[in-house]
């Protein structure tokens, strides 16, 4: 009786632990389904990774993109020899609804969104509140032909923003950063200024 007794336990046991493992599973796939994967430029298997940190509504941030993105690009990552990664690191509440959207989209309409947010960064950045802000998103949105009910449910998804806070967070501890844009060479942070001068010395260092 003894015997059965233990068994019975062990067997309950087993079936809580099954049950809180599927439940685990459940929960790491809904989150993959959040658009956890990155957002590159280049080839997984490239030997440098250039990790750029930036806020949407950054004037430096969107000058990086237009005029050192595509020399990185044409330098190095049309060559297989870079993987940019960009990182969101939000500096206020605009940009972070802006990080939301991004993150909400179809991956093949990421870097179009990102390219117009930042063509057009004096235009929906210039109003008095939040909500204006908001309604000047929606257009792009509407102009890259995504749904505004799919805008609606992005700007009010609690998981993607506690990925991108919670990533922002973790960049800060590892990295120590302080300003936008920040730049990180194979897990060590650019010091110096960031041009394509002193990000192409580091480059070349590693390949």
């Amino acid at each position: 009786m003894k015997n059965y007794n233990l068994n019975t336990k062990f067997l309950c046991f087993i079936k809580i632990f099954l049950i809180y493992f599927v439940l685990c599973v459940k929960l790491y796939s809904d989150n993959i389904d959040i658009k956890d994967d990155l957002i590159v430029l280049g080839e997984n298997n490239a030997p440098v990774k250039v990790q750029v940190f930036s806020s949407f509504t950054c004037p430096h941030c969107a000058n990086f993109h237009f005029t050192i993105v595509p020399k990185i690009e044409k330098e190095f990552i049309d060559s297989g020899k870079v993987q940019l990664i960009f990182v969101d690191f939000p500096l206020d509440q605009a940009a972070l609804n802006a990080s939301k959207l991004l993150h909400c989209i179809d991956k093949n309409k990421q870097i179009d969104f990102m390219d117009a947010i930042y063509k057009n960064q004096t235009q929906w950045t210039q109003a008095s509140n939040i909500n204006e802000i908001n309604n000047n998103l929606k257009k792009i949105y509407k102009d890259l032909g995504i749904s505004l009910e799919k805008f609606d449910h992005c700007l009010i998804n609690v998981d993607i923003e506690d990925k991108i806070l919670n990533g922002r967070i973790e960049a800060t501890k590892k990295y120590s950063i302080k300003s936008t844009p920040t730049i990180v060479i194979n897990e060590k942070k650019l010091e110096d200024s960031v041009n394509f001068k002193n990000i192409k010395k580091k480059i070349e260092k590693l390949i």
